[in-house]
């Protein structure tokens, strides 16, 4: 008979084997799934924000309507930090007129999760960002 028995080591080993190969897999789809609901948010936030832009009555309540727009699509994926840029084109003047079109650009970095503060604000922070343009149309009435 062997004097040291191994009983029942197989278990612990597979139990520390599943706790080491699980954490570092769960870490990862976490970081995962974030940046996906970033992604999401940002580009539902330039959709709205360029169709808002474009269904108001004049141009100085564009750009509000635009922001608030976009502060709406970005809440509901819980994502804040996101600036936008709107840029009216063919110039700033030529907004909601035949022709012309607003490109919406909103951009975000979204921090890994469960880091530290004690390592920084943003450890290997993943920029996201999501571009809409939108078309006023060539057979629409100009607004003022």
């Amino acid at each position: 008979m062997n004097p040291r028995r191994e009983e029942g080591t197989a278990l612990i080993e597979f139990v520390w084997l599943a706790l080491l190969l699980l954490i570092p897999v769960v870490y990862i789809l976490m970081a995962v799934f974030d940046v996906q609901r970033a992604a999401y948010g940002v580009s539902a936030a330039s959709r709205s924000a360029a169709r808002a832009f474009i269904l108001a009555p004049d141009v100085a309540s564009a750009y509000g309507r635009a922001n608030r727009a976009a502060t709406v699509a970005l809440g509901d994926q819980d994502v804040t930090g996101a600036s936008v840029e709107i840029t009216c084109t063919p110039t700033a003047a030529d907004c909601l007129k035949p022709g012309s079109s607003v490109r919406i650009v909103v951009r975000m970095t979204q921090p890994l999760p469960l880091t530290p503060q004690a390592l920084g604000d943003q450890l290997a922070p993943i920029t996201v960002d999501s571009t809409h343009v939108e078309p006023y149309g060539t057979h629409r009435g100009a607004k003022k």
